[in-house]
């Protein structure tokens, strides 16, 4: 097993991404001292933290997300070190595909694997009644852009910034960019493409609002994990501005390439698919590989069971049974 992560692996000279976690660390013990059970979703500094506070306290620690490998730990970096540490350290292992489930068994997690699906795509699918009756789609070929990963800061940002530049001068794109609410990042991209027409460089937004510009949008290009989940589910063609990823499997759906940061390439697979229709409408196909919109009650079913039990918790959490009635693709037990 990968050895949990440490300060000593600077990316770039970029700011230490630990600190934060080592501060949930101290700071957790009163909140959790009688708890159960931690739960912690995803691969952020809190949810390191929070699973590392967890267990120097001695409480057990359910992951969800679990599994996610882009089997690269510079990219993305700190989050893959954050991820394969939390998994380390839970005894119940939330992962939302098979993938993630064979990742957890090569690695030789101890904990209870549990194939569920994504709770995110729960969240989308509650939302989507009211985020299509508001979304209408413009005359003009619109993308939509995020971008904010670290591996991204410098030369990534100047490549892409240069790539959206040049899409915009074609006359018949419309670009919206919504901007990160980190400074370092936002404050990057208006230097790079503030004032440049046909580029709307916009405010962070909440999550319906951003559901809605994903339906308006024709094509999406971002390196958000989110996106990566919810653009397949919603059938908008999604490039991942990405070198590495952790969710492979929507781009083994059809639902998303995988360009990285290079402006010339980029640019080439976005006119490919604005000069080819049927590509990009092969990539329209709604698909689930992420969920089914019930993740949420399988993840609660299972901790409900596992609290339940008669014998004495520990932190290792000795293997269980997934729920009496698991689906074909989700809930399992592995």
């Amino acid at each position: 097993m990968p050895a949990l992560p440490t300060t000593e692996l600077g990316c770039g000279g970029q700011p230490d991404p630990f600190a934060h976690a080592k501060l949930v660390t101290r700071t957790i013990g009163a909140a959790i001292r009688d708890a159960a059970l931690v739960i912690v979703q995803g691969d952020t500094s809190s949810a390191f933290g929070g699973a590392l506070g967890a267990a120097q306290a001695a409480i057990p620690v359910a992951h969800v997300e679990a599994g996610l490998r882009s089997h690269d730990r510079r990219n993305p970096w700190p989050e893959e070190d954050f991820r394969i540490a939390i998994d380390r350290l839970a005894g119940l292992l939330f992962a939302p595909t098979l993938l993630n489930a064979a990742n957890l068994r090569r690695e030789g997690a101890t904990g209870a694997i549990y194939v569920t699906g994504n709770t995110g795509i729960d969240a989308l699918l509650d939302r989507l009644p009211a985020v299509r009756a508001a979304s209408e789609k413009n005359e003009e070929r619109r993308l939509l852009v995020t971008c904010h990963r670290r591996e991204s800061w410098g030369d990534g940002f100047v490549g892409i910034a240069a790539c959206l530049a040049a899409l915009a001068g074609r006359g018949d794109v419309t670009i919206d960019m919504v901007l990160h609410p980190n400074p370092r990042v936002s404050g990057e991209m208006m230097r790079l493409l503030g004032g440049q027409q046909k580029i709307s460089l916009l405010e962070p937004c909440g999550h319906v609002e951003m559901l809605r510009r994903m339906q308006r949008a024709d094509l999406i290009l971002s390196d958000s994990g989110g996106m990566q989940e919810e653009a397949p589910a919603l059938g908008i063609p999604l490039l991942v501005l990405r070198d590495r990823t952790e969710r492979p499997e929507g781009i083994a759906s059809g639902n998303a390439i995988l360009v990285g940061r290079q402006a010339e390439r980029i640019m080439s697979t976005v006119e490919m698919l604005f000069d080819n229709q049927g590509a990009l409408q092969n990539m329209r196909r709604p698909s689930q590989p992420y969920g089914d919109g019930r993740s949420s009650d399988r993840v609660a079913a299972i901790i409900e069971t596992w609290l339940r039990r008669d014998e004495p918790r520990s932190p290792s959490l000795p293997s269980e049974r997934g729920p009496a009635e698991p689906s074909k693709r989700f809930a399992s037990r592995m």
